[in-house]
């Protein structure tokens, strides 16, 4: 058995965490997507794709982290640890739309993880 007092620490700190990267990625919703795509596949299976792609350790070494929110009317987030890089996806018809943000959208590890993004349409 774990310790309630660390486990209760754990779960605070990870709400902390989610607010904080919540808010910033909010935030960057107030801006332009830095690429919008579209997908005839169904929004879970992209999202699930992207969340594997982000994921893989030999593209991303110690970056690599992809994390899935389900929203609302069958909308779904993909993120990276500290919300740096996200997705937010959208069904549109029987496919689904794909919106590209990254705080630093110039960065090679941004790029690299557009182009993982992008084989997954």
């Amino acid at each position: 058995r774990g310790n309630p007092m660390r486990m209760l620490i754990g779960a605070v700190s990870l709400a902390l965490l989610a607010g904080c990267v919540s808010s910033a990625m909010n935030e960057a919703r107030n801006q332009k997507p830095v690429r919008v795509l579209a997908s005839s596949k169904e929004t879970p299976l992209v999202a699930q794709c992207i969340q594997f792609a982000w994921q893989d350790e030999a593209v991303f070494g110690v970056d690599a982290s992809g994390y899935l929110n389900t929203g609302k009317n069958g909308g779904m987030t993909v993120y990276t640890r500290g919300g740096e890089s996200f997705a937010d996806l959208v069904p549109q018809g029987t496919g689904t739309s794909v919106s590209y943000y990254a705080a630093k959208p110039d960065d090679s590890v941004a790029m690299r993880r557009m182009a993982a993004m992008a084989t997954c349409l």
